[in-house]
């Protein structure tokens, strides 16, 4: 089987797989809080009930509103398909550059926020708005957490990033820790979980993505709740892939990609439940002490990138 093969594969394990990555955060939730809870497939089962079902959409809406659940989901799914999943040495991953990837997702959130407004709703309005809000924080974070692991190998890309950190010998680099604590803050803002937003409740007071899809319905809605789920799961591989990649499949031989698959189920689902058990602990916070939330991400990140600088740079 030839490298694009394995990288459509690989990508389309990646789409299909995050419905199931959602459903596992839910149902070890549910566990943790003594309920019974949905199976971990209930979210195929809802995205399989939306597709069936009608659109119903607003007469003031424009063809932006309509084109936005398309766009979404391709640009997401396109951000997906470059990530180091399984492999890194796939034709694909002579794009994975957090750059690109960091410029994915500010498009897929222009035309969110785009079609979040386009109906002219207040709720609308607002996710919208708060949407903007906490990206011009958090993308700073990111960026300055993924620039403190390239300036160790020299590179932005991540599969040159991945392959460095396991031909070379194990350290624990303090510039590693400081990154990966401010990443996980910057996931949980960027992918819509407690404590920043609950993507659990339709409350006027806490909706943020929850209120630029409040329109939507039948097939559209599906794409826009299917393209949450995959940033999430994208995520969770970016962190599981850049600060735990033992396991991921240097080379494309049936053995390796199987233990890389392994590997990186594993790992995703220890992310879900340290996930679930820090939803479960935390409340959710007001919205204005979401930029302090993300302030500390990016010292996190800065002190990183200094103790980088300090300690391991001779």
């Amino acid at each position: 089987m030839n490298g694009w093969a394995l990288a459509v594969i690989q990508a389309g394990l990646l789409a299909f797989g995050a419905p199931f990555l959602a459903g596992w955060v839910k149902w070890v939730k549910c566990k943790l809080q003594c309920r019974q809870g949905p199976s971990p497939w209930q979210p195929y089962r809802n995205l399989s009930k939306l597709f069936r079902k009608d659109i119903v959409i607003s007469e003031q809406a424009s063809p932006v509103f309509r084109m936005a659940p398309y766009l979404v989901f391709s640009v997401t799914a396109l951000a997906g398909s470059v990530m180091p999943f399984v492999a890194i040495g796939l034709p694909t991953s002579a794009i994975a550059d957090v750059i690109v990837l960091v410029g994915f997702f500010a498009l897929a959130r222009f035309f969110l926020a785009l079609a979040g407004m386009d109906v002219g709703t207040a709720f609308g309005g607002m996710g919208s708005s708060r949407e903007m809000t906490i990206s011009s924080l958090a993308e700073p974070a990111i960026l300055m957490a993924v620039f403190t692991l390239a300036m160790t190998v020299s590179s932005t890309n991540l599969a040159s990033m991945i392959s460095h950190l396991l031909v070379e010998p194990f350290q624990l680099y303090p510039s590693f820790i400081f990154a990966g604590m401010g990443l996980l803050l910057v996931t949980v803002a960027e992918t819509g979980r407690i404590p920043v937003d609950n993507p659990a409740t339709h409350l006027e007071l806490t909706m943020i993505h929850e209120a630029m899809i409040l329109e939507y319905s039948g097939r559209h809605l599906a794409l826009m709740e299917w393209a949450a789920m995959l940033k999430l799961m994208i995520y969770g591989v970016l962190i599981a892939n850049l600060f735990i990649p033992w396991g991921i499949a240097l080379e494309l031989t049936p053995l390796a990609l199987a233990i890389g698959l392994v590997a990186i189920t594993g790992k995703l689902a220890v992310l879900g439940v340290v996930l679930a058990v820090a939803e479960t602990s935390l409340a959710k916070m007001r919205f204005f002490r979401v930029p302090q939330f993300l302030g500390l991400a990016f010292i996190l990140c800065l002190l990183g990138m200094l103790s980088h600088v300090i300690l391991e740079v001779r």
